[in-house]
This record gives structure tokens, sequence and C-alpha cells, in this order.
């Protein structure tokens, strides 16, 4: 992994930013012989770099998934959260690799 997703530009701010968590993760996981130790201790890196790949990936997708799911709501919101994570899925899995 290089760090640099999709149509991401390298140097640019969300790149910069996932190349920083991901070699801070790799630093983590260097630290950490110990598999239990090791996912606690680099828990917090690990999601903090899915989240920047997802967000660089698909932004306008992984945002309306943060508004509209970030707290319990009528039944469109509900619905309107749903919606979200299903064009989320849709867009990530846009991006992956063919086998």
């Amino acid at each position: 992994m290089n760090g640099r997703v999709g149509s991401e530009k390298a140097g640019s701010p969300a790149s910069a930013r996932c190349d920083t968590l991901h070699r801070a993760l790799r630093e983590c996981h260097g630290r950490f012989r110990d598999d239990l130790q090791r996912s606690i201790a680099c828990r917090h890196l690990n999601r903090s770099l899915a989240e920047c790949l997802v967000s660089a990936l698909c932004p306008e997708e992984a945002e309306a998934v943060r508004s509209l799911c970030s707290s319990a709501g009528t039944s469109l919101k509900r619905s309107q959260c749903r919606d979200s994570q299903l064009a989320l899925s849709v867009c990530l899995a846009s991006h992956q690799e063919a086998d």
C-alpha cells in the first residue's frame, strides 16, 4: 500500500494525512510482537487510517453517513442513513481491484 488512493493527488492534504497515519500504524505494529497488545495499542491508528482512506475515496458519501447516521432520529432520517450507507458501500466497491 502506498497510502495514495483513488484520484488523490500526491501531496494533497488528504493524501499526506493518510500517508502519515499509515506510517504511524506501521511503526506501531513494529513496536508490539504480541497480537493482542498490538491490536489494543494500535487500534486508534487503524481506525483513523480506515476513516481517512474512506473519506479520501468517497468524500461525499462518507460525509453523508457521518451526518445522517450520527444519532437516532425520525424514520425518515433512519431511512436516509441506510441509503447513505448503501451509497458509501457502492462507492467503496467501485474502488476495489478485481480479482
